[in-house]
C-alpha cells in the first residue's frame, strides 16, 4: 500500500514540475514575443480580456493581472498537454510534430472561442497574413517548448526516483 501511495506521490511531482517549467518557459516565450512584436503595452490588453477596454488605461495591477492571466493560459495549455500524453502515447513520442499542432491549436483556441467570449468581444474577419503569423508563431514558442518539456521532463523524473 505504502509503495501505491509513494508511486502517486511521485507522479503527482512529476506532473507538477513538468507542467510548471513547461508552461513558464512556453508562456516567457509568448509573452517576449508578444512583447517585441506589438509593444510593453500587451498585458493591460490581456487583462482587457477580463475588465475591457478600459484596462487599457489601466495601472501597475492591471499590468500584473495581464501578466497573471498569461502564466495561467501558457499553464493550462501544459496542464492539457501533459494530461493528454499520458493518455496518447504519440504526444511523447513524436512530440516535435505534436507540439507544432498542439501550438497552432492554441492559437486557434485563443482566436476562435477565448477572444470573442472575452470581454473586449474580439472576433474577425481576420487578416490571412494575421491568422498565418499567429499560427506558426504559436507553434513555435509555445506547442514546442509545451511538448518537449513535458516529454523531458515527466520522463526523467519519474525514472530517475527509485521505487521500491
Amino acid at each position: 500500500m505504502t509503495d501505491v501511495l509513494s508511486r502517486d506521490a511521485v507522479t503527482h511531482r512529476t506532473a507538477v514540475l513538468a507542467i510548471s517549467i513547461a508552461g513558464v518557459v512556453a508562456g516567457t516565450l509568448d509573452l517576449l514575443q508578444a512583447c517585441i512584436w506589438f509593444g510593453w503595452d500587451i498585458p493591460l490588453v490581456i487583462a482587457g480580456g477580463v475588465l475591457g477596454r478600459g484596462a487599457f488605461n489601466g495601472g501597475e495591477g492591471t499590468y500584473i493581472l495581464g501578466v497573471a492571466l498569461h502564466y495561467f493560459i501558457a499553464l493550462s495549455a501544459a496542464a492539457i498537454y501533459y494530461a493528454a500524453s499520458r493518455r496518447l502515447s504519440f504526444l511523447k513520442e513524436s512530440w516535435l510534430i505534436c507540439g507544432l499542432f498542439f501550438g497552432a491549436a492554441v492559437d486557434n483556441f485563443m482566436r476562435l472561442i477565448v477572444l470573442p467570449l472575452s470581454a473586449l468581444h474580439s472576433h474577425g474577419p481576420y487578416q490571412l497574413g494575421d491568422l498565418l503569423k499567429g499560427v506558426v508563431t504559436h507553434a513555435l514558442v509555445v506547442g514546442l517548448p509545451i511538448a518537449y518539456l513535458i516529454k523531458r521532463f515527466a520522463q526523467r523524473w519519474v525514472l530517475s526516483i527509485p521505487l521500491k
